[in-house]
């Protein structure tokens, strides 16, 4: 069944989300977070629980299994669902409302993370590069030393009484800057002490410049590190060139596989983009674990629909089977003994992030924002250029406060696409640049954007079933 039954409560709110996959019968109690694999009786009962008697539901149940199923089987099934219903675990009620929002009143003014963008330019001409190779839409420059300093101390003077802050060096490509990078760590790392903080260092690079110093230095300092690349070769090379239309990955992969294996403990994820060009994705990403790398990201372009290699509507059902294909080699190669993390599968069923922060998303615009070579305020990197959102300076600080409210206010009940889906506790409402790109507005939604993570959502949940029944069975 590829569109699942989901009941619709009286206000509005889908309560369960149903689907079949993998040879699962899944049920998401939306707000709840309860999953249940079940049988098939079990699933039609449940499908039918609300909106009928019990006689009702056991009567269309007996009819469609006939002599396959007792009477007793059926009625011991409804009330096995019953109890589940009354103990919360289904059909629970959207009590969260009144929190959205919460969470960043609470925490006006507070910042926890910024994105450093210490080089505008890049060494690579990536085609659906949203910074336009870099120079975001305006002049190449790199970050001096002086005003990454005012930005981790404007960050300091800003985190209020949050110790632990979060700083992403990002470009362009920062290691062409890698100088200033050093530095800044190393200035950081100064003020902890001094003002109970702690900064994770992350890292965003295309490898080029990659070499022993620089990993070395990596694996001491950077929390994690992402290292772009975006599948087999001639997936690669095709959207990843030098200026001279050379590829990159002969070079670059064999910088990524002894970084990696260099790690450690430290995480780092290899991330690439697909795009209309490569819908069978899943074999890039297969591509990176036959490679050695065992964490692993794929995400979709996002691009202008006129241009080539954009995705479009009539895409998606290719992409929903590749993510379907994807998750069933994903269980085959855990269950192998060869398995590797996917960025989109990583869902943790059992706690992740508190209610508040499901609500309000990202934290773009209030607790993380983006630092251009100028020092100039954004609410993210992808905003970066557009004077429309520009927030203010490290030394003024946001003084546009009208843009921050207005990304104060942008949770999944200020989403109309949001309010209703069964995914808003996982993706927490998408994101914000990407709503205001293709519709104008920051609390709007990318369509095809959340038609493949409401797909990844629905494979990772099975991934967890399908792991947790093999864990009963050995």
């Amino acid at each position: 069944m590829r569109h699942p039954r989901i009941f619709v409560c009286k206000e509005g709110f889908d309560l369960i989300h149903q689907y079949k996959l993998g040879g699962y019968n899944i049920v998401l109690d939306v707000c709840s977070g309860s999953v249940h694999a079940v049988d098939d009786i079990a699933y039609d009962i449940i499908s039918m629980y609300e909106g009928h008697t019990r006689e009702e539901v056991i009567a269309a149940v007996k009819k469609k299994y006939g002599a396959d199923v007792t009477d007793a089987d059926i009625e011991e099934c409804y009330a096995q669902v019953a109890e589940l219903a009354d103990e919360g675990s289904l059909f629970a009620p959207d009590s969260f409302e009144p929190m959205a929002g919460k969470l960043k009143e609470r925490t006006a003014g507070v910042i926890k993370a910024l994105c450093l963008h210490v080089a505008h330019t890049c060494n690579l001409n990536c085609s659906y590069c949203f910074a336009s190779q870099g120079k975001y839409h305006g002049d190449r420059a790199v970050m001096s030393y002086e005003v990454g300093k005012q930005a981790l101390d404007f960050l300091v003077a800003h985190s209020g009484t949050r110790r632990n802050l979060e700083v992403d060096f990002f470009g362009g490509e920062p290691l062409m800057n890698w100088n200033v990078v050093k530095q800044l760590v190393e200035y950081g790392r100064s003020q902890e002490k001094e003002h109970n903080k702690k900064f994770r260092f992350t890292l965003t690079t295309n490898g080029v410049l990659l070499n022993d110093e620089i990993m070395e230095f990596c694996n001491k300092e950077m929390s994690n590190v992402v290292l772009s690349l975006d599948g087999r070769p001639e997936v690669n090379d095709r959207m990843r060139p030098f200026r001279n239309g050379k590829g990159s990955y002969e070079l670059i992969v064999p910088k990524f596989q002894k970084f990696a294996k260099s790690r450690g403990e430290k995480d780092y994820f290899v991330r690439g983009t697909f795009t209309r060009n490569n819908l069978d994705f899943g074999n890039d990403v297969l591509h990176y674990a036959d490679l050695g790398f065992e964490k692993l990201s794929m995400e979709p372009v996002v691009a202008a629909p006129e241009e080539p290699y954009s995705i479009r509507e009539e895409d998606l059902p290719q992409i929903m089977d590749e993510y379907d294909r994807l998750a069933k080699e994903f269980v085959k190669r855990q269950k192998e003994g060869r398995g590797f993390k996917f960025f989109h599968f990583m869902l943790d069923l059992s706690q992740g992030p508190c209610v508040a922060k499901r609500l309000s998303g990202c934290g773009s615009g209030t607790e993380y924002l983006a630092v251009t070579p100028w020092g100039d305020l954004y609410p993210c990197h992808q905003f970066v250029g557009n004077e429309e959102f520009l927030l203010g300076n490290v030394d003024t600080g946001v003084v546009n406060t009208k843009v921050r409210d207005e990304f104060k206010l942008c949770n999944v009940y200020a989403k109309e696409k949001c309010k209703n889906c069964f995914a808003r506790f996982y993706c927490s409402g998408g994101c914000a640049a990407n709503s205001f790109n293709f519709h104008g507005s920051i609390t709007d939604a990318y369509d095809i954007g959340c038609e493949m993570q409401k797909k990844r959502i629905e494979c990772a949940i099975m991934i967890r079933a399908a792991l947790a029944e093999d864990e009963e069975n050995n």
